[in-house]
């Protein structure tokens, strides 16, 4: 099913690239009008330059759809010159942890074929900034990531007692994402960063939805792990879960991790310039 899969990603992405030579846009995993790009993203024709060997694989969050999760940090990686790359996956996201990332890993496949690169980064919000670890820890992931970013991530889930009720009708994500599921306790179980990425976690103290925020953070070695709590450099910046792919801030964090070798310098110094800072 998922060499199908990677094959049916290989196959629209060609047939995406033929079209932009033309003029015209597609949408290489579907043709659903829910499937449309953020800007900036999914022209399949890009290839990856050598001050950005990397494309750039954006991750949604829980009942995010990409053209709107990514509208601000799509174009701005796009301008910074980087191949970038979305997808929808899940059911709106709401799939169990394994499912979803066995469809992040056809969608690397998919990058890695059409660009030629040998390896991604993974930028993810929420959901997407947690379940990538998975994808790297169970999926052979580790040799195929540079950096993976999470923004807001879950990766040791949440509190938030929305989730167990979403959790039991619709979501089994949700269920996944809980403090003490069994799905967390096997991915933290060990080393929380798996040597092959460096790993940049981002938070802010406003999170209302991962809940405490500091669940976000992980623990390994300084030299492949950087967290960030936005406030600790901005203390007037605002931003909470939802809309912190939107944070001019973070958009600063993500273009330092993935310009340097390593994850994002825990020194750097972002402008404060939104979400009130």
């Amino acid at each position: 099913m998922r060499l199908r899969t990677t094959a049916r990603f290989l196959v629209a992405a060609a047939a995406t690239a033929a079209l932009s030579l033309m003029g015209l846009t597609a949408t290489p995993a579907s043709a659903s009008p829910l499937d449309i790009p953020p800007k900036g993203a999914n022209d399949w024709s890009c290839k990856p330059d050598s001050a950005h060997p990397q494309p750039v694989v954006l991750v949604n969050g829980t009942f995010k759809l990409m053209a709107e999760n990514w509208a601000k940090l799509s174009p701005a990686l796009k301008d910074a010159g980087y191949c970038v790359f979305a997808f929808n996956y899940g059911h709106m996201e709401t799939d169990p942890i394994p499912q979803a990332a066995a469809e992040l890993s056809d969608f690397v496949e998919a990058v890695r074929g059409a660009t030629g690169a040998e390896k991604v980064d993974i930028v993810g919000h929420s959901q997407g900034g947690m379940m990538p670890r998975y994808y790297v820890k169970f999926l052979g992931g580790a040799a195929k990531v540079d950096d993976l970013v999470g923004i807001v991530p879950s990766n040791h889930g949440t509190k938030n007692p929305l989730a167990i009720p979403a959790g039991w009708t619709f979501c089994p994500s949700c269920v996944d994402q809980q403090v003490g599921s069994d799905l967390l306790k096997k991915l933290n179980e060990g080393d929380e960063t798996p040597a092959g990425p460096d790993y940049t976690v981002i938070t802010t103290r406003y999170d209302e939805v991962v809940i405490p925020y500091t669940s976000a953070l992980l623990t390994g070695p300084a030299e492949h792990l950087t967290n960030v709590v936005l406030q600790d450099k901005c203390p007037l910046d605002l931003y909470m879960h939802d809309q912190a792919t939107k944070d001019p801030v973070v958009a600063q964090w993500v273009l330092n991790a993935l310009g340097r070798k390593g994850p994002a310098d825990a020194g750097f110094q972002p402008r404060c310039l939104g979400g009130g800072a």
